[in-house]
Order: C-alpha cells, then sequence, then structure tokens
C-alpha cells in the first residue's frame, strides 16, 4: 500500500517514514501543499497523510484541490486541535482526524480503518457515449458501428480520461490542469480550449455544439453522459 505522508516538519517526515516503513508501506514524502498535489497526481496513493499547516498550500486547500478529481483516502494529522479545525477538514473532504502528538497503535488503525472502507480497484469499464465507446483499459477509442478507430494525442486522450472519470462532476480549470500538465500551469487554461476543441471534433455530433463534454463558463468542463 502506498500513503503520501505531506508535513512540512522534516523530523515527523522522517518519522512516519520509517515507521510506515517498518509495517509494509510505501511511503512518498512531501514537504509542502503543491508537492502534496503534485505527487498526488503522479503517484496515484493509496492514502495520502495531510497535515493542515504547510506553506504554498495549506491542507484545506490541498484538501479542496484532491477532491476536485479524486477519492482518495485523507487522513489529516494537524497539532490543531480545535473543533472548528476538524470540522473544516471534515467538510472539506477529508476523511479522518488525527491530532499531534499520537500514538503509532492509533495512526495505524486509522489507516486500517480507512483501508477497509476504501473499495477494491474496479474493472476498468468501456464507456459510451453517443456513437463513441471508449476502452479505459486499452486506451482506445471507436467511433459509428462497425467501430472505427479514433487516434487520440496522449495529451488529448488524459484531458478525455479526467473527465470520464468524473461523469456528472464539475472538473474546475485547475484541477485538470494539474491532473494532465501538474500544478506549475495552473493558469494556462488556454491549453484547455486548444484540447476540449480537439476532441469535440474527434467525438462530438456537432463540434460547434457539444452534447458530452461540456464548458461550464469561468468555472471548468463536464462530461454528460447519456
Amino acid at each position: 500500500m502506498k500513503i503520501l505522508v505531506a508535513d512540512d516538519d522534516p523530523q515527523i517526515l522522517r518519522a512516519l517514514r520509517i515507521t510506515l516503513g517498518a509495517y509494509g508501506y510505501e511511503v512518498v514524502p512531501a514537504t509542502d501543499g503543491a508537492a502534496a498535489v503534485r505527487l498526488t497526481v503522479s503517484t496515484h496513493p493509496d492514502l495520502v497523510l495531510l497535515d493542515l499547516g504547510m506553506p504554498k498550500l495549506d491542507g484545506l486547500e490541498v484538501i479542496a484541490a484532491l477532491r476536485g478529481w479524486s477519492t482518495v483516502p485523507i487522513l489529516v494529522i494537524s497539532g490543531r486541535i480545535g473543533a472548528a479545525d476538524k470540522v473544516a477538514a471534515l467538510d472539506a473532504g477529508a476523511d479522518d482526524y488525527v491530532t499531534k502528538p499520537f500514538s503509532t497503535e492509533e495512526l495505524l488503525a486509522r489507516i486500517r480503518a480507512l483501508s477497509r472502507r476504501t473499495p477494491g480497484a474496479p474493472e476498468v469499464p468501456v464507456i459510451r457515449f453517443g456513437d463513441v465507446s471508449v476502452d479505459l483499459a486499452a486506451k482506445q477509442v471507436t467511433r459509428g458501428v462497425p467501430g472505427k478507430p479514433v487516434r487520440l494525442t496522449p495529451t488529448e486522450w488524459r484531458v478525455l480520461e479526467v473527465l470520464l472519470n468524473n461523469p456528472g462532476k464539475l472538473v474546475t480549470q485547475q484541477n485538470l490542469l494539474a491532473e494532465v500538465w501538474g500544478p506549475h500551469l495552473l493558469k494556462e487554461t488556454g491549453y484547455l480550449r486548444l484540447y476540449l476543441g480537439q476532441l469535440r471534433k474527434k467525438l462530438e455530433p456537432v463540434a460547434a455544439h457539444p452534447r458530452y463534454l461540456v464548458t461550464e463558463a469561468g468555472m471548468g468542463y463536464r462530461f454528460v453522459p447519456d
């Protein structure tokens, strides 16, 4: 099991790496909030341990960024003991909250509990909309009957994959940029317009009037299934 540990205290980060590693967990360290988002995108951890008081992006901002596109369990580990902080973290999308200092036994129990709540990876589906069929496992797209292959560039595929994995949900511009290009390009919304335009030409019945890959003006994009 892979756990991303995000904490700007090097002593705590080192202690958690040693402790969790001793129990067989693979640990991915992050020393600030921006790194936590970036590494979650690139390494796909099974669980995130997250401190609230971090530079660049604080814990609540990290939770908000992750919850825009991911259901990865988030366990907050924080020195903030106030009820308001706990409520804010849980309302933002965290799954559990442990206050520092905590015992190794308590932390491991919380991790096991979250692991049990997380279902096993489902079979990767074939998603169909209109006359388009998308095999997420094989990374193949066909259109029409019989299915004619549709060639997508790697970036087009990644944009499409993120949207299809969030059916009916708004995927914000920032989250889509972070997922496809990384957190260093969160202002490059022109990239999204370009690639969504290309995808619509290849997949929509009428590219100028999208039915499935819809723009939410000023916010982001949404895949609207049949």
